[in-house]
């Protein structure tokens, strides 16, 4: 008797430790869903989805791309707060996002507790755009534009609350002129109105309107970086012609605050292999952006540093939150 319950306790335990295992199913084991909170065609749109391409390789599991544009991405933030914080529904966390903190009266939401960061994907100037056939050619081309006719000088940016939009408004501080800025819905509206006449500058990246750029349909006449880009040498940025408006952004992926740690682990393990590869640096390379990735750790300092850098050149600006 006692050899027969010997065996059924030994099976017990079996039984437990199988159940066990089975309730701990390797992560990921069904599709994962990114939400952009910009529209298709941008730079984190196509910076996410090369590397979202790569972790569905690693994974063996579907990654499906969502774009939310508008409302200073607070739609899109939603959608992923709302979400179960097990991993499956991750959020690009942008440069723009903590921006925003700092820009806007109210946000329903703190970027810096609302999510958890997992890890950069990549950092990248941005540029003042005209018409290939504009007679802007330079930043004192435009800015004696803008002086000579404020009310009738627009500048294009993707939604409010973008890196591209609040770069738009420390030109327009920096430099004093009344400018006025013209939120788009995505990349693609912007070049339209360039492209249209409807205005003289867009700002924007070089991996969003590269097609355009390289084909001469758009000209770019200033960047926003502390230096030069190597994509772009023959640019000269908006600090060496005098106008204090530095910006350079970054974009990454966020989960839900309270995803598990080692989620979070194996997340940023693929990601960081991903963006380290040398074959991804370059295609990213190739789009005038800087592939990085980091560890959680580092990109919460990063988020934190942020916040309180743009807090203090808004406020130096005199920009208003809205």
């Amino acid at each position: 008797m006692t050899k027969v319950l010997s065996v059924l306790v030994a099976l017990a335990f079996a039984g437990a430790a199988v159940g066990n295992a089975n309730a701990q199913t390797p992560y990921p084991n069904k599709p994962i869903r990114i939400v952009i909170p910009f529209g298709p065609g941008g730079l984190a749109d196509i910076t996410t989805r090369l590397m979202a391409q790569r972790l569905s390789e690693r994974t063996g599991q579907q990654v499906v791309i969502e774009n939310r544009p508008g409302a200073g991405g607070v739609v899109a933030a939603n959608a992923v707060i709302a979400a179960p914080p097990d991993g499956y529904t991750l959020f690009v966390l942008s440069s723009g996002i903590i921006l925003s903190t700092s820009l806007l009266k109210t946000m329903p939401f703190d970027p810096r507790t609302a999510f958890t960061p997992v890890s950069t994907v990549a950092f990248f100037d941005l540029l003042l755009l005209a018409k290939g056939d504009s007679p802007l050619r330079t930043t004192a081309d435009m800015l004696t534009s803008a002086r000579a006719n404020p009310a009738a000088f627009n500048v294009a940016t993707i939604n409010p609350g973008s890196t591209q939009n609040i770069t738009a408004e420390l030109v327009k501080s920096a430099t004093g002129i009344p400018m006025t800025i013209v939120p788009h819905r995505s990349s693609g509206e912007v070049l339209t109105s360039l492209l249209r006449g409807d205005i003289q500058i867009g700002v924007e990246s070089y991996a969003a309107l590269k097609a355009p750029i390289d084909a001469g349909q758009v000209r770019a006449i200033a960047a926003t970086g502390e230096k030069r880009s190597p994509m772009q040498p023959n640019v000269p940025t908006l600090k060496e012609n005098g106008v204090d408006a530095v910006v350079v952004g970054w974009n990454g992926i966020a989960a839900p605050a309270q995803t598990p740690k080692e989620v979070v682990a194996t997340l940023s393990g693929h990601i960081r292999a991903i963006v380290d590869a040398p074959d991804f640096k370059k295609r990213v390379l190739d789009l005038g952006t800087e592939a990085r990735a980091t560890t959680p750790e580092e990109l919460t300092a990063i988020v934190a540093a942020d916040a309180a850098k743009w807090a203090a050149v808004i406020k130096k600006a005199g920009i208003e939150p809205r």
